[in-house]
């Protein structure tokens, strides 16, 4: 009797599925669908550089070789972008290492970026006119504003092995600095 209940169960869960994959492949994807579905394009390892604006010391050219690692997790349902300095040990006590959950909620593409500042911004994602790149713009903040925060993030795809991140970082006073990434995709 059991395993007719486990099989009925799964038949059901089976089902399910179908049905909704059925329903969600019959509507037209909405422009926050089509914004993610680019975004999940980048699943992959990055290596780059980093150019910051103000210039801040050790923080261009090759002392600010980058890695981003981005994935598509939660059975498509969200896409985690990690962030370190290259050939540096994943050591959250010794090294910056950033991460940026990026998903659908609501019918808003959503961003919220888990700082090595204390807080977590969150953003929302719209697809620029002219197509090319994905914009985040600041919603609200949970946690401290002591030491800034995120506030604005563009992800421009250029093609399959290469892609530019331009991340806001807005100081306390309100004073903006800005970090250019220029990634390729790590072979």
């Amino acid at each position: 009797m059991q395993s007719h209940r486990f099989m009925l169960t799964a038949a059901l869960l089976s089902a399910t599925a179908i049905a909704f994959a059925q329903t969600d492949a019959k509507k037209p994807l909405t422009d926050a669908q089509k914004s993610f579905a680019t975004l999940k394009t980048l699943a992959g390892e990055w290596e780059g550089v980093v150019t910051v604006t103000p210039p801040m010391p050790g923080m261009t050219g090759d002392k600010a070789q980058l890695h981003v690692s981005m994935r598509v997790t939660s059975r498509g349902n969200a896409v985690v972008h990690e962030l370190q300095e290259a050939n540096t040990p994943l050591d959250a006590t010794k090294y910056d290492h950033p991460v940026t959950m990026l998903y659908l909620e609501d019918g808003r593409l959503m961003l919220t970026h888990y700082c090595d500042a204390g807080n977590r911004p969150r953003m929302t994602g719209t697809t620029t006119p002219d197509g090319k790149k994905v914009e985040f713009a600041f919603v609200d903040l949970s946690g401290s504003n002591q030491y800034g925060h995120m506030y604005h993030a563009v992800f421009t795809p250029i093609d399959a092995d290469h892609h530019i991140e331009d991340w806001t970082f807005m100081m306390p006073g309100d004073k903006p600095i800005q970090a250019h990434m220029d990634l390729t995709r790590a072979k």
